[in-house]
């Protein structure tokens, strides 16, 4: 669940007590009796029936006429879009070959134009940009609503690649070669019909591919069970099967890695979304690589590296879940059981991620929810770490631009009151160039930025900041929003959203952040702490942090609000049947909410290894307990709930969020729903929907909240 996203409350003082305490008012699913029989709503799972979408058109009607006449939508709605048309916008780049190529959407390039320059022409403020695909020519010529999804090289040489595109902006695709050099489609090139495919260059003429190849091909989590390999010009139907997983695998993958003039062919079959099984190509067969399930696994040239999630025991040596270790790839092959460690994790720093230049590591390492990024070079055996200059608060990214070919690196600098820069560094130097910066896109006088911890229901300390006024009025009265996602190893890291910024903190709204505990701010032990039979650990911290903010008098209940997608989206149905008098209102975007169903839907299957399966009993005990599409209850008083989704969102079924509605409606609570016909995960194919959409949640946020 990739993902990138975005509220409940009545006041009294002896809400603000029981804010303040430790009540459990979960309420256990198996004592109702709830079965998939007693669903009356199971028909709105149909995503694209005539009746079920009629439904969706009458709800996303009344959402419409009411949110649409409040004075705060239309402008809303018109700065927002302002901002994500703007050009001033940073055009993040990829070095392929020589170029460097851009994906960039504005008004007149409403579906986007795929385009690339030199980096000479790239260091000046207004670029010269060579289109290479008009994504709004070829919808038009081809009658599709293509929406990009991006492109993959062959490597070396850069000329060929297969670019992906999808219809409304699903995750299904389709794959078709292209030519950058002609720039045009390769006639009776490589080419797969629409489908979660993936496709990876052995040589100008093979392709490793993974697509529906009929029945049996695909996992129980809708994705690739069998992968092949396909010589040109000869059908698909007689690509030779090289690698196949099972059935009740979440994926199988083939990618060829090249990484400083090594070619590594790797096969992998994941048996849950967080482990799998590595094969490295040797002659005509697959190799295993031996290495914990859990470990991931990414190479430097002759170096194979290991990222364990769980601690690992090797020859003696017990290393920490999270760390980074290096071996010798061919002496690993042939037993030799050597590591050396590039980064160790401690109790408040993690590795958030890493790339490389030609001769050393970037580290991007999290302390404390705060970035500190750090170049690592091996020298006489031992990985030697120097740190990079960053801001107090913030997130600092920086990557290799091209690995193979040099040590400069980009690195973007952001938070969330100092507009995003680009600079270009090299690891041979100290100094660094600014390539490019935003503009101020909303007004930050007064504003600050602070880091605070709550205390959650088990002891752990659970960070959060918060964006407000300075000399805020401490007074319980104060628009406050709180944002939670807590799963899958995913950080919620301090950036800067000129969405946010216009819609909500120019205004005098506060907003917070949560760090809680399900993400991967403190590595893969944070994120473990909240999985399966734990998942209530992440609610219950974002509860405290909800009890602190009322505690600190930053807000109330009935000024507080809360936002999540996705995952973000369970966690706060999880809180609105939990926790109900502790907010006002609630923005319910994508999210999982009928977890008695969600491994029988779409992608569900493949979250399994982080919620568990509702299908064994012992597990759906503790499943039954947060699953909000459960757990609500006629009669009982819940804040006022708007919920969004996509019909197309291919990955979590909008299902979950139709049939919470319906059961709202059933029960007389009120609640709103808004259905983009179009947009897939992401809720929107283009800045106009993406506007549309994020208007509606922030006027209905504001209006419930001030």
């Amino acid at each position: 669940m990739n993902c990138h996203a975005t509220i409940m409350l009545t006041a009294c003082a002896a809400l603000l007590a029981g804010c303040a305490g430790d009540s459990d008012n979960t309420t256990d699913a198996a004592s109702m009796n709830v079965t998939i029989t007693d669903d009356p709503h199971l028909w709105l799972e149909d995503v694209y029936g005539e009746k079920a979408l009629d439904w969706v058109r009458a709800q996303n009607a009344v959402s419409q006429a009411e949110l649409e006449a409040l004075a705060d939508f239309e402008p809303i709605r018109q700065r927002l879009l302002a901002i994500y048309d703007s050009k001033e916008r940073i055009p993040h780049v990829v070095k392929r070959g020589a170029w460097f190529y851009n994906f960039w959407r504005d008004p007149k390039n409403v579906r986007g134009v795929w385009r690339r320059t030199t980096l000479e022409e790239y260091r000046k403020a207004a670029p010269a940009w060579e289109t290479v695909i008009d994504l709004d020519r070829l919808a038009a010529e081809e009658k599709e609503n293509w929406v990009w999804q991006g492109a993959n090289f062959l490597e070396p040489g850069y000329e060929r690649c297969l670019v992906e595109l999808s219809r409304g902006g699903t995750d299904a695709s389709v794959l078709r070669e292209f030519d950058v050099v002609k720039k045009g489609f390769v006639e009776g090139g490589f080419s797969l019909a629409e489908a979660k495919s993936w496709g990876a260059w052995r040589d100008r003429d093979t392709l490793y591919v993974g697509t529906d190849f009929g029945p049996g091909s695909m996992t129980t989590s809708g994705y690739t069970r069998i992968a092949k390999e396909w010589k040109r010009g000869t059908p698909l139907s007689e690509a030779r099967v090289v690698f196949e997983g099972k059935v009740d695998d979440v994926s199988v993958d083939v990618s060829v890695i090249h990484d400083h003039g090594r070619v590594y062919e790797m096969a992998s079959r994941g048996p849950t979304f967080f482990t799998d099984e590595v094969f490295i190509r040797s002659g005509d067969e697959f190799v295993h690589v031996d290495k914990p399930a859990d470990a991931r696994i990414r190479f430097f040239g002759d170096l194979v590296l290991f990222q364990p999630r769980l601690d690992w025991t090797v020859a003696g040596k017990t290393w920490a879940a999270g760390s980074l270790l290096s071996a010798d790839f061919n002496g690993w092959m042939k037993g030799e059981r050597r590591l050396t460690p590039v980064f160790e994790p401690t109790a408040r720093a993690s590795l958030r991620d890493f790339s490389s230049t030609k001769s050393c590591l970037i580290l991007n390492v999290l302390e404390n929810v705060r970035s500190r990024p750090n170049l690592a070079r091996l020298e006489n055996g031992i990985w030697k770490r120097t740190p990079l200059e960053a801001p107090e608060f913030g997130l600092v990214g920086a990557h290799g631009v091209d690995p193979d070919e040099s040590d400069d690196y980009f690195m973007d600098m952001t938070n969330f009151l100092t507009p995003s820069s680009l600079w270009l560094g090299n690891a041979g130097k100290p100094e660094r160039e600014k390539l490019k910066s935003l503009p101020e896109l909303f007004k930050t006088d007064g504003l600050e930025i602070q880091q605070f911890e709550a205390v959650s229901k088990d002891g752990t300390r659970v960070p959060y900041f918060q964006v407000s006024r300075k000399g805020l009025a401490l007074d319980g009265r104060n628009p406050t929003l709180l944002y939670g996602y807590g799963g899958f190893e995913i950080s919620m890291l301090p950036s800067y959203n000129a969405g946010l910024g216009a819609s909500w903190l120019e205004r005098g709204g506060v907003y917070v952040l949560s760090n809680i505990r399900g993400g991967g701010e403190f590595g893969p032990a944070w994120h473990n702490a909240a999985r399966k039979e734990n998942r209530q650990r992440a609610y219950d911290d974002f509860i405290a942090i909800a009890q602190d903010l009322v505690m600190r008098k930053v807000t109330s209940p009935r000024h507080l609000g809360i936002s999540g997608r996705s995952n973000g989206g369970l966690l706060m149905g999880a809180i609105l049947t939990q926790r109900p008098e502790l907010f006002r209102a609630v923005h319910c975007g994508n999210p999982l909410l009928d977890m008695k169903r969600y491994h029988k839907m779409l992608a569900g299957a493949s979250w399994m290894d982080e919620y568990g399966d509702p299908d064994k009993p012992e597990e759906w005990a503790y499943i039954g307990k947060f699953s909000p599409y459960q757990n609500l209850v006629k009669g009982r008083q819940y804040p006022r709930v708007l919920f969004t989704t996509s019909t197309r969102d291919d990955r979590v079924h909008p299902g979950h969020a139709r049939k919470m509605f319906a059961r709202m409606q059933e029960q007389g609570h009120d609640a709103l729903y808004y259905e983009n016909i179009e947009g897939g995960h992401g809720s929107a194919a283009n800045n106009k929907q993406s506007a549309f959409m994020e208007a509606l949640a922030y006027a209905f946020l504001w209006k419930q909240l001030k």
